[in-house]
Formats: structure tokens, C-alpha cells, sequence
């Protein structure tokens, strides 16, 4: 994980638990999107979400052209980076981007990625199987539907649509509510 290679602030882009979860000091904060990319719960948390033996299942990002992933760049000093891989040390990885700020700029930066095939991939499954999954996960951070359930709420507040985010916290919604809890 060394990128960046540099020791000047570093902008990074925040497409899941980043946009609402900033439990680091931040340089400056924008509205910000990234080409040719979407927002998928394919991967496994195992240290968070979930368990060793019932992993809960968190956002990662799958190259998707022609798409565009919306969310927020935070500029941030570089020692940052030694919290932020411990936080994201569950299958992420860093991967230079280009982003684009709201204010119309374009930048270069870093996302976390969770690559298809890491140790705590799960993929792609039948979205009412992987919303009963959030739905029954908890972890050493809590319970896996609430970091859904904040993932679309911080959407909803940047004004933006995922359509993949919103069917999953409906599902869990809807389970919620049907049993009770």
C-alpha cells in the first residue's frame, strides 16, 4: 500500500462508510463522483460488520464503464493513511483515481478497493439472500443493517441515486419490520 508516493495532502475519495464514518481529521471535504466505477456489497467483513464464522457484507466498487459513482473526496495528510489501513485492512486496498469535485476540478487521488478474489470477497448473490445476510450480521462495529441503513441515508443527503444501495436497505427494511425488530 504506498500510493500516494508523495508527502503533500492527498485527496481521497469516499464511496461507502467514509462518507458518514470520518473518524480522522480532514484537510477539506467536497461532493465528488469517479468515471467507469459502481458501489456493490461484495464484500465480506469479517472484522467490522460480522464475524469469522458469519461475515456481514460491506461496499466495495466494481469497474462498471460508462457508470459513474458518486460520493465525497476528503483531502486528508498523508499519515492519515497509517489509521485508514488499519480501518480498511479487511481485503482494500489503495488504488490511484481520478476524481471529480463538485466545484467543477479534477484531481488526482486514492480509493480504497476490495478486488474481486481477496480473502474476504463474497461476490455477487441473489440481492434478497445478501439482504437477509446484512440483515442477521453483526459485528465488533455493530450490526451490518445499520451501516446500510447509513450508507443510504448519507446518499439520500448528497442527493444521489444507487439503485443497487436502496433496493438492499428496502429489503432489510421490509424484513425488519416483518419480523418485528
Amino acid at each position: 500500500m504506498s500510493y500516494p508516493p508523495s508527502a503533500e495532502p492527498v485527496w481521497l475519495f469516499g464511496y461507502g462508510s467514509l462518507i458518514h464514518h470520518i473518524d480522522f481529521p480532514i484537510l477539506e471535504q467536497q461532493r465528488a463522483s469517479i468515471q467507469s466505477w459502481r458501489r456493490r456489497f461484495w464484500q465480506g467483513s469479517h472484522d467490522h460488520r460480522g464475524t469469522q464464522s458469519a461475515p456481514g457484507r460491506v461496499v466495495t466498487l466494481e469497474p462498471a464503464p460508462g457508470e459513474r459513482c458518486d460520493g465525497i473526496a476528503l483531502k486528508i495528510e498523508p499519515l492519515v493513511f497509517t489509521h485508514l489501513d488499519h480501518r480498511e485492512k479487511n481485503g482494500y486496498e489503495r488504488y490511484p483515481v481520478r476524481i471529480s469535485l463538485a466545484r467543477g476540478a479534477e484531481v488526482d487521488g486514492v480509493v480504497y478497493i476490495a478486488p474481486a478474489g481477496n480473502f474476504a470477497w463474497l461476490g455477487d448473490d441473489d440481492i434478497h439472500l445478501m439482504a437477509a445476510q446484512i440483515a442477521a450480521s453483526e459485528g465488533p462495529s455493530g450490526r451490518n443493517s445499520d451501516y446500510l441503513l447509513d450508507l443510504a441515508q448519507a446518499l439520500r443527503e448528497l442527493e444521489t441515486h444507487d439503485a443497487h444501495v436502496f433496493e438492499l436497505a428496502e429489503l432489510v427494511l421490509r424484513q425488519s419490520r416483518q419480523s418485528g425488530s
